[in-house]
């Protein structure tokens, strides 16, 4: 078998009878890599296994976009099964419209305060998504299919990354693909394909995360700059860059390998201009966070508070709140969420762990917890955990499909039909 590299040529077979000398054997020139086609340099860039992901990723797509649909005819707005909603309705919901509104009409609409009410503390949001669907609204007109559009091309990207990092962790060839199925068939995979800030965030932090691992730092931090812009979850990427920028540079153990330590200030700098211009609209450096606190009851308590408060609305406020399934599955995703934690420190997988801790310890110091579950789908090692025992052990993949398929459908109908803000 030959293998060939780019611009290389099997040698041709001899025969006596029939081979002419080989000055006299006209030669096809072989086209520089500049000169190859588009189509081959394209299909170079896109692995076989590249590929095989994203077929999976529009194969989960469509499934969305279908129970999107059924769930306009299966729970119509009136009583007439005739008067379903729009079509792309079922995405606008929650946060959806929070960045719908910031796009269109700016933090401070026609100079009205900081505060406009108890369901619009728009401050709380980071302004990078925002900017961007602005952006795409100048090409697609409808709001809501501009905010699809970005999720679908994001999360095009993060899976396409996420599958790269899980070989680059794990030497089998499954590992990519199987640690995809897993996080696209998790519980809460409809936030990204809404217009949510998931996608987009993972988007800059998958590709940030695979540069760092091959310690190009530079490209590490700008892109952890621009995940930043959009979630603060940014900051706890970037202290987890920075972890393992210090970690290489110590095993390395030369001069040299310092060269680079200015880089991972970089992704503070636009938390920062936006405090900046969040200060010079409301005279508070943390309005962000205030608005947080006011809409989200995000202001700080203990863990231990936090978790009595999230158990009494699971449990014993069954009957009062309404909402206890989902309390109940807080408790469940910061279960997982300290396993995560304890199994990456115990294989010394320390910037990992840093960041699943941050994460944790953000969302663990409210009044109660909130968001855990869709936060579950930022942990890019709990994905690649499951896929490398799923790859050892079969029988977990098929538990994990047959239990994670129906929760992923169940929240998905809840997010497309208003009952659950995730």
């Amino acid at each position: 078998m030959n293998i060939l590299s780019p611009g290389l040529r099997p040698a041709e077979p001899r025969s006596d009878a029939t081979s002419a000398p080989r000055a006299n054997r006209p030669v096809k020139p072989v086209p520089y890599a500049s000169e190859a086609p588009r189509r081959d340099r394209w299909a170079s860039w896109l692995t076989p296994a590249d590929r095989r992901v994203l077929q999976l990723y529009l194969l989960t797509r469509l499934s969305l976009w279908t129970m999107a649909h059924g769930a306009r005819w299966l729970f119509p707005r009136g009583s007439d099964v005739r008067e379903a909603a729009p079509l792309l309705a079922p995405f606008q919901q929650w946060d959806a419209n929070h960045y719908l509104h910031i796009a269109r009409d700016g933090y401070f609409p026609a100079g009205a305060g900081p505060w406009l009410g108890d369901w619009d503390n728009r401050e709380a949001f980071f302004p990078g998504y925002p900017l961007l669907l602005r952006a795409v609204h100048v090409v697609v007109p409808d709001w809501t299919a501009a905010g699809l559009l970005i999720s679908l091309a994001a999360g095009a990207v993060a899976v396409l990354a996420l599958s790269r990092i899980a070989r680059s962790y794990v030497p089998e060839d499954a590992a990519g693909h199987r640690t995809v199925l897993f996080f696209l068939l998790s519980p809460c995979t409809v936030f990204l394909a809404a217009g949510y800030t998931e996608a987009l965030f993972l988007a800059f932090a998958l590709p940030a995360w695979l540069a760092a691992r091959r310690h190009q730092w530079a490209w590490a931090c700008a892109l952890t700059a621009l995940a930043t812009t959009v979630r603060v979850s940014g900051l706890f990427l970037a202290a987890a860059v920075a972890v393992l920028f210090v970690v290489t540079a110590l095993q390395a153990g030369t001069g040299k390998a310092w060269r680079g330590v200015a880089w991972p200030a970089l992704p503070g700098l636009p938390p920062l201009a936006y405090s900046w211009y969040l200060h010079a609209h409301t005279g508070d450096w943390m309005a962000w966070k205030h608005a947080q606190e006011r809409g989200w009851y995000r202001e700080f308590h203990t863990p231990w508070e936090a978790l009595a408060n999230t158990w009494n609305a699971a449990f014993d406020g069954v009957h009062t709140t309404g909402y206890a399934a989902m309390f109940q599955a807080e408790l469940a995703a910061m279960l997982v969420g300290v396993a995560l934690v304890a199994l990456l420190a115990r294989y010394g997988r320390w910037p990992e762990a840093v960041y699943v801790a941050l994460s944790l310890w953000a969302l663990g110091t409210s009044y109660w917890y909130t968001s855990i579950p869709r936060a579950t789908l930022l942990w890019w090692p709990l994905w690649i955990g499951l896929a490398a025992l799923s790859l050892r052990r079969p029988w977990l993949r098929t538990a994990y499909l047959c239990v994670s398929a129906p929760l992923a459908a169940l929240v998905a109908l809840a997010f497309f039909t208003g009952r659950w803000a995730g």
